[in-house]
C-alpha cells in the first residue's frame, strides 16, 4: 500500500514542512525545515487532474471527454488549480 504524503497539519489546518530525507539505500538523511513543492499541496485528485492534464497535452476538450464532464466544467476545474497555485506563491 502506497502512503499519501500529508501536506495539512491534521490538528491546525496549516501547511505542513518538510523536516528531513532519507536515502533507503545509504542512509544518508538531509534534515532542516523546507517548504512542500508547490504540487505536492494540492489535493490528489487535483495532481491527477494535472497528471491527466499533461497526458492529453494539455488538451481541455480531451480532459472533458476522459472526466465524461463538459468543456467548461473542466475549464473551471483548470482555474481553480490555477488560482490555489498562484495563492502558494504568495
Amino acid at each position: 500500500m502506497s502512503m499519501i504524503l500529508p501536506c495539512i497539519c491534521p490538528a491546525c489546518q496549516q501547511p505542513l514542512k518538510v523536516k528531513s530525507l532519507k536515502c533507503p539505500s545509504c542512509e544518508t538523511e538531509v534534515a532542516g525545515l523546507y517548504d512542500l513543492p508547490v504540487l505536492a499541496r494540492l489535493s490528489t485528485e487535483e495532481q491527477d487532474f494535472i497528471l491527466q492534464f499533461v497526458k492529453t497535452s494539455g488538451s481541455l476538450k480531451e480532459m472533458a471527454k476522459h472526466l465524461n464532464l463538459s468543456y467548461p466544467t473542466v475549464r473551471n476545474l483548470l482555474d481553480e488549480i490555477i488560482n490555489k497555485i498562484y495563492s502558494y506563491e504568495k
